[in-house]
């Protein structure tokens, strides 16, 4: 039985508080200046969401589900603001929920403690409204009433000293109560709804009746406080007395139905009591109930709890009555006293529900969604994540190294079986071919691609060609040179024997010693390279066929005629006789079926390393996606739980980690499988005369591609000893082209200095006028005589005590010695390859005596000397060459006086030819020299021209007759020392001209490893080529 009218009792709401308007914005931006040194101006938008989400939350919100997720959020976002500035101060004012009084406070957790107290106020007033009379109503109440409960404990437990008297401990401790009194009464209806035995009903209506029993005690404690509602203390009062009946009727009912009949008319009777009691006071409570007054009841608060009241007092009357009845005319039963009988048992049915509990739903969590500043990480929780990090990193280090262990496992155990290779050929043998792979094996494409890029790059006909063309190129080259040295040799000396004494340039030998080595050098190089290149032709031609093969189509038919040859006209192996053909194909059978079963355990383990290489990317992936800074920022304030919270989270991990371990427990059984199949395979295959057809086969297969492989390794050394001959003709050609320039400078320098010889000697020829000589020696006329003597002048005594040899010695001075000129050889090209050896040094060899001139200062008709060479060349000079005439005593003594020479001719021009890169030359005379001359000897007269040499003003002349030639040393020229000097003259200032250095022995260049038999090889390839 139940009560058709309990859905209407009316349930008390929690007031509300109120408050007025916060700054966040503010204290944040100094918070994260100051404590985390970044710009407040980055989190702008951040304080913005966060002055919004409070106004949202608490201005403005009704009490219904939008209100109350608007608080969940703006409690959540609190939560994790105060883990960031727990230090921040901000001025909260909030008023009162009973009292209305303003109390302002600057810490976050007032702010906290009074949301929670909102949050608890909108529950209990969703609670309050739901519709119970539907289950789902009744659940919604029953959940909101324990949350509500659940709120205000955990205010209580967290929130000590508190501001103001709605957050005091008995406060909050009196709205728990009634609460969860409440929420027993919604479990009660809900058991009435249900039909439940009535011993159950009994109990929770005992729970709820001590419950508001309790409350209408307590309440007498603030009744002069002005606290609470008076209607609160009528309702709770009401509610108590009608429970108390309620609770003694359904015992009643229940002892009935046990045969207590005495025991359940005395319940009766005491819950008829209570229920007037009960209608008593509701009946007052609805006479003065004004709605405006109790805006936490029910509009119709008064009017329900009366009929609620008076509908339970009429049924219990009938009860009763009935029970009365029944005793008396059936069961006669003894009714005891009402203070014996039993106490009913209370059934707590009504507990709240953590805070926590709620926060961890994710539709609260929802409803908070992402932190605002999760920007904004504190270091220590950077710290402790990187310490996270860390072993994440180990345990997906672990994994891994498991995995490539096994990978590893897996390819030495087909490596050691042979599987991959061998089973290729078993399954040819089972199909009864031997087509079981490609004809051409991979190396040997792959050498075909690479030849055949080299040759349509450059091929080897086209490089020899090449080389045959530089190599003629030098050879021209150094012929050519070799005939201009010697045609300027031969008309040197042909002008020698035609002028005789007159002519006074230096031999051509001396001067080209230098250059005639280099020329040889080159040749020799040449010589040598040329028998290199004959070598490397020799290895193109040995394989030049078999190259021009592999690059060509048929090279595929030759490994199938390989493979083919003793197949006795017959591709199946195992067909050996008519007779064991049914033999052959029940092994081909077997076989065939041992492939099919290594093939299917080789695809089972491709599958299973695939699947490990999938479940390592997916914890990979999880690993890095995975970030617990939000609950390191969350267990902030909680120390040591670093390691239990890590221990927690890589739990996350597991799954992962199990089926990795199980992918390598399957590839182990697959692999144990395998060997025991591939064993039996070779078992039965390996000892057929199909096994040593394919052997023979692949035998003559790897002697093909030996053959091509020889070629190949041919090939690639005829290309590197072609690339060499290149580089040693490049660098020959710019040694012959520098060779080449150097002697031609000295033939063009020689050609000029001679055509100015001989225009000097045949001038002088035709000018001189002969000496007297015997009549011995002229036998056409006889001597003139003598000019009769002329008085001596003081000038001409002063003039003939100069002479230095007396009267019967030479009147003149050997000339002054010209200034040599060098030839330098360039250094060799710079590579790092070895090139041809420099060309050696020259010895500067002395230069021959200038010739002598018999054209007098003073004759007025006398022409000008032929004009000179340029006397400094364009290539740098080497050191001064020691003066050959250093012990003809020109400059013996400062104090002989001698009379003046006759003015010598213009000396030849010197050269030698060196291949270093020589000092500054100088001229052979010195300063010094010059300045001694200057000092003793006469000026030349003015109208005569200015040569690039030195030269001495010809004597005054005593006779109508020219003076003599001074006599010309030879043996200067060649090498031979001068004569000494007549005794009684003085030594000379100058020192002897030093020997010239021994000659180095000539070096041929050669291709490395091609250098003929007894030559020391001064180019060598590298890996001998040399055969």
């Amino acid at each position: 039985m139940s009560f058709i009218s309990a859905h209407n009792s009316p349930m008390i709401s929690i007031p509300k508080k109120t408050t007025e308007e916060v700054d966040w914005t503010t204290p944040i931006r100094n918070a994260i200046a100051h404590s985390y040194g970044e710009d407040p101006d980055n989190y702008a938008q951040e304080c913005a969401n966060l002055q919004r989400c409070r106004q949202d939350a608490v201005k403005g919100a009704g009490s219904d589900i939008t209100a109350k997720d608007l608080l969940h959020k703006y409690f959540g976002q609190l939560e994790l603001l105060e883990l960031r500035f727990s230090e921040i101060r901000v001025n909260f004012p909030w008023r009162d929920a009973f009292t209305n009084k303003l109390i302002t406070q600057t810490s976050i957790a007032y702010e906290k403690a009074s949301i929670i107290f909102q949050i608890a106020a909108t529950h209990s007033a969703i609670a309050a409204s739901q519709n119970r009379s539907d289950p789902e109503g009744l659940k919604r109440a029953f959940y909101y009433f324990r949350t509500t409960a659940g709120m205000l404990t955990y205010i209580n437990d967290n929130f000590l000293h508190a501001p103001s008297l709605d957050l005091s401990r008995e406060v909050i401790k009196f709205l728990v109560g009634i609460i969860l009194a409440q929420a027993t009464e919604v479990f009660f209806e809900k058991c009435t709804d249900e039909k439940k035995s009535n011993a159950l009903v009994a109990k929770i209506a005992a729970q709820t009746a001590s419950m508001y029993t309790s409350l209408s005690e307590e309440v007498k404690e603030f009744m002069g406080k002005g606290i609470f509602d008076r209607n609160w203390v009528t309702v709770i009062q009401a509610k108590s007395k009608y429970f108390t009946s309620v609770s003694q009727y359904y015992r009643g009912l229940a002892d009935s139905s046990a045969g207590k009949h005495g025991e359940a008319l005395v319940r009766y009777t005491v819950a008829e009591a209570a229920a007037k009691e009960a209608n008593r006071t509701a009946s007052s409570f609805a006479s003065l109930f004004v709605t405006q007054m109790s805006p936490n009841l029910p509009p119709d608060a008064g009017p329900a709890l009366q009929e609620l009241t008076k509908a339970h007092l009429a049924l219990i009357t009938d009860k009763k009555n009935e029970a009365q009845r029944e005793n008396d005319l059936i069961y006669n039963a003894v009714l005891p006293a009402a203070e014996t009988l039993a106490q009913i048992e209370k059934a707590v049915v009504a507990t709240p529900i953590t805070i926590q509990e709620v926060y961890a739903t994710p539709d609260v969590q929802k409803v908070i969604g992402q932190d605002m500043f999760i920007r904004l990480i504190p270091l220590s929780v950077h710290e402790s994540a990187s310490v996270y990090s860390e072993e994440k990193a180990k345990l997906v280090r672990g994994e891994v190294e498991k995995a490539d262990n096994a990978e590893v496992e897996v390819k030495s155990a087909l490596d050691a079986l042979g599987i991959k290779e061998g089973l290729t050929r078993y399954k040819a043998i089972a199909e009864g071919g031997v087509s079981g792979e490609e004809e051409l094996p991979v190396e040997v494409r792959r050498w075909k691609e690479d030849i055949a890029v080299m040759e349509e790059r450059e091929g080897v006909e086209g490089i020899m060609s090449e080389l045959v063309r530089m190599k003629d190129t030098v050879r021209r080259e150094l012929d050519g040179i070799s005939r201009e040295l010697d045609a300027e040799s031969r008309e040197c000396e042909a002008m020698r024997v035609k002028y005789d004494h007159l002519w006074t340039q230096a031999p051509s030998a001396a001067l080209t010693k230098t250059l005639r080595q280099d020329l040889k050098s080159h040749l020799s190089a040449l010589d040598a390279a040329a028998q290199s290149d004959q070598q490397v032709v020799h290895l193109w031609e040995s394989v030049r066929s078999e190259v021009q093969l592999l690059l060509s189509p048929q090279v595929e038919d030759v490994f199938r005629a390989s493979t083919e040859k003793g197949g006795a006209g017959s591709e199946n192996l195992l067909d050996l006789d008519v007779g064991s053909e049914a033999k052959d194909e029940e092994e081909r059978v077997k076989i065939s079926q041992f492939v099919d079963e290594i093939e299917e355990r080789l695809g089972r383990l491709n599958k299973i390393s695939h699947e490990r290489g999938q479940v390592l990317k997916d914890l990979k992936d999880k690993v890095q996606q995975d970030d617990v800074s939000h609950l390191l920022l969350l267990n902030r304030r909680n120390t040591g739980v670093e390691s239990t919270l890590f221990a927690g989270e890589l739990e996350k991990f597991r799954p992962y980690q199990q089926r990795l371990t199980a992918t390598v427990h399957h590839e182990q059984i697959a692999l144990q499988e395998l060997t025991q199949l591939w064993r039996g395979l070779r078992d039965i295959a390996g000892r057929g005369a199909g096994a040593k057809k394919w052997e023979e086969r692949e035998r003559r297969k790897k002697d093909t591609v030996r053959r091509f492989s020889r070629a190949r390794d041919t090939y690639m050394e005829v290309r590197d000893g072609l690339a060499k001959g290149l580089q040693f003709y490049n660098e020959l050609t710019e040694l012959t082209a520098e060779l080449k320039r150097n002697a031609g400078s000295f033939i063009s320098e020689r050609t000029t200095e001679r055509d100015a010889l001989v225009s000097q000697a045949e001038m002088e020829r035709r000018l001189a006028i002969p000496k007297s000589t015997p009549a011995s020696t002229f036998g056409d006329k006889p001597p003139l005589p003598p000019p009769p003597p002329k008085p001596s002048s003081g000038l001409e005594s002063s003039f003939a005590s100069m002479n230095l040899r007396g009267t019967n010695g030479p009147t003149s001075l050997p000339p002054p010695q010209a200034p040599q000129r060098q030839w330098t050889s360039p250094p060799p090209p710079s590579s790092h390859y070895p090139s041809p050896p420099p060309s050696q040094g020259a010895q500067a060899f002395p230069p021959p005596p200038p010739p002598p001139s018999n054209v007098q200062a003073s004759a007025p008709y006398l022409p000008s000397p032929p004009s000179q060479p340029p006397s400094q060349p364009s290539y740098p000079p080497s050191a001064p060459p020691s003066d050959p005439y250093a012990s003809l005593s020109l400059f013996g003594s400062q104090n002989a006086v001698s009379p003046p020479p006759a003015r010598p001719p213009p000396p030849p021009q010197q050269y030698s030819y060196t291949p270093s890169n020589p000092q500054a030359q100088q001229p052979a005379y010195s300063q010094q020299h010059q300045q001694q001359q200057s000092s003793y000897l006469p000026p030349p007269p003015s109208s005569q021209p200015q040569y690039g040499y030195q030269s001495r003003p010809s004597a005054v002349a005593s006779s109508p007759f020219p003076p003599p030639p001074p006599p010309i040393n030879y043996g200067s020229q060649y090498g031979t020392p001068p004569p000494p000097p007549p005794a009684g003259s003085q030594p000379s200032p100058q020192q002897p001209p030093p020997p010239p250095p021994p000659q180095q022995a000539q070096q041929p260049y050669y291709y490395q490893g091609y250098a003929p038999q007894g030559a020391q090889s001064q180019y060598q390839y590298p890996q001998g080529y040399g055969r």
